[in-house]
């Protein structure tokens, strides 16, 4: 919903600041006032072609501001997002342009930067504009299927054909893929079996080349590391050390026993050092075997097999080579393996996978049929009441001579989408005997604005149908009396839970409208002004009694303007 429009220095406004409500809003004036401004600037805040003219005389940039409710369509939010704004939830979204005196125009989404093609886009989600020279969103034959789709109620069914068009498509992609595989495959059937052969002969392992790699580095070190043990032994002395520390602690033992012999006591300081350097003597020669054993059991620990090495090192190099050949990494030999022998069964196995693949891409593709068929009936059910909808409505919009389709196209051979297998587009003949064409053939541009009001009002038929802001510019141009009662009758009917901004000249439609601007032009010190007043109740009978009676204002023209009101 619109909420405010702000415009500055655009033509002939210098300032202007509009709350805009929901409901049907109604913009009459005098001729030239300058109604179309209020919609020249509307335009340019939403992205519409910036042209110069548009900057007020002597002004160097005028600005054009449109403010809407935060947005609660999932589509739309969805479209800001691809778009790159972020607008956070609950937060208005506001609708910026600039443009200067020499043409330069700059925009923004909620005061962040944003290109024209992007604001344009937004824009034409947020507002329908139907008027005598464009009428946008209807005139786009790629929105009739979706507003024919919302007008009929049937999501049910297409996400039923949206479900069926993924599972289809897996199911092709997987038959593709089996079918690309397998031939690949079938190509390098031979180099794969020499593959999966040499690699059978060599069975690489796991971790195999870590493995071998630490071995090798500890055999390539066991010969230094074996004659720096042998040093060490000889550095202990071996069974000489053992012998030598024996014979000392037998010299320790006989001086103690010649001690005793002479009669030292047991207590004697003599006989306690003795014992002490015997028991020293003993501890060292134990001490010393240890270290010898310990010696030798490390030698013994490098004593490899013959050869050992060799075969470490002739292991190692068949790995690296045959991952050299396949262009891959050692540790990934086990794994391409695996790879060459699911492969060459795929050669052998592949015509049963992808038969049974294909048969389940033939089932795929007739739920899809089934699907789509079901969509198509009943899109063509909701032609036939929309056709019949619209062309009640054309009678009294002084349009009983246009006749309304809904045609269907089939899209390309074999081309199942997640949207079924047609397009649809509104067409229309003005004249008895003449064909039907696009929305745009229509003769006048009246005649198009009342067809897209009489679209309007069918389409709005769908409580559940989300309708834009939509502004309707001289929808009754050219018609009067009754007609001009019907138009306002359907714009009124047509802005019940929406907003609808229509200028009119018809009497008629302004007195459907909940609330009534007048446009007005001033001059003073030598410049022109266009203003907005919103009028209250007694303004807005005066003002539909001039649209009745002209420049002068009658007692029996209030009286039909109160009529009118009701």
């Amino acid at each position: 919903m619109l909420t405010a429009l702000s415009i500055r220095d655009i033509v002939l406004v210098d300032a202007l600041d509009l709350e805009v409500e929901s409901g049907l809003t109604v913009l009459t004036g005098e001729t030239g006032a300058g109604k179309s401004i209020i919609l020249d600037a509307l335009g340019l805040a939403l992205g519409a072609r910036a042209e110069a003219g548009l900057v007020r005389a002597g002004a160097k940039q005028a600005s054009a501001t449109a403010v809407f409710a935060a947005p609660d369509d999932p589509t739309l939010i969805e479209l800001i997002s691809e778009k790159g704004f972020e607008v956070a939830p609950g937060e208005e979204l506001i609708l910026r342009r600039t443009l200067t005196a020499d043409g330069r125009s700059r925009a923004f989404v909620n005061d962040q930067p944003a290109g024209v093609a992007a604001l344009r886009e937004i824009g034409q989600a947020l507002v329908e504009v139907h008027g005598q020279h464009e009428t946008v969103g209807l005139l786009d034959w790629k929105t009739h299927r979706a507003l024919l789709d919302a007008y009929g109620g049937l999501q049910p069914q297409l996400d039923g054909v949206a479900r069926a068009a993924e599972r289809l498509k897996a199911a092709e992609q997987t038959v593709a893929a089996l079918k690309a595989e397998a031939a690949d495959a079938a190509a390098r059937a031979g180099e794969l079996a020499e593959n999966l052969a040499d690699l059978d002969a060599l069975d690489p392992q796991p971790d195999e080349e870590t493995e071998l790699a630490g071995e090798r580095a500890i055999l390539g070190a066991a010969e230094k590391a074996i004659a720096d043990l042998q040093d060490a032994r000889a550095q202990l002395g071996g069974d000489k050390l053992a012998r030598n520390l024996a014979a000392a602690l037998r010299a320790v033992e006989h001086a103690r026993q010649r001690a005793g012999q002479a009669g030292a006591e047991p207590d004697h300081p003599i006989l306690q050092r003795l014992s002490v350097a015997a028991e020293a003597i003993d501890r060292t020669l134990v001490e010393a075997q240890e270290a010898i054993a310990a010696v030798d059991a490390a030698a013994d620990a490098f004593d490899f097999e013959p050869g050992r090495l060799d075969k470490a090192e002739e292991r190692l190099f068949a790995l690296r080579a045959a991952a050299r050949k396949l262009n891959t990494s050692v540790e990934l030999l086990p794994v391409l393996r695996v790879r060459f022998r699911e492969q060459l069964r795929l050669i052998e196995d592949g015509a049963e996978a992808i038969t049974a693949a294909e048969r389940a891409a033939a089932a795929a593709r007739e739920a899809y049929d089934m699907a789509a068929t079901l969509l198509t009936s009943a899109r063509e059910a909701a032609a036939e009441r929309l056709m019949t909808a619209v062309m009640e409505e054309l009678g009294p919009l002084k349009l009983e001579r246009a006749r309304f389709r809904v045609a269907f196209e089939p899209v390309a051979e074999g081309r199942r989408g997640p949207l079924g297998v047609e397009t649809v587009r509104f067409e229309i003949a003005t004249n008895a005997g003449t064909a039907f064409g696009p929305l745009d053939a229509i003769a006048s541009g009246g005649e198009l604005a009342r067809f897209a009001l009489a679209m309007k009002a069918a389409l709005a038929g769908r409580e559940d149908q989300r309708q834009p802001v939509m502004i309707f510019d001289e929808v009754d141009q050219g018609v009067g009396g009754a007609v001009a009662e019907a138009v306002g009758t359907r714009l009124q009917r047509l802005s019940q839970g929406a907003q609808v901004l229509v200028v009119t000249h018809s009497p008629q439609v302004a007195a459907r409208g909940h609330v009534h601007w007048k446009v007005r032009k001033s001059d003073a010190g030598g410049l022109t002004t266009t203003t907005v007043d919103a009028l209250d109740e007694t303004q807005r009978l005066e003002e539909i009694a001039r649209m009745l009676s002209g420049a002068v204002v009658t007692d029996e023209a209030r009286a039909a303007a109160r009529a009118l009101i009701g």
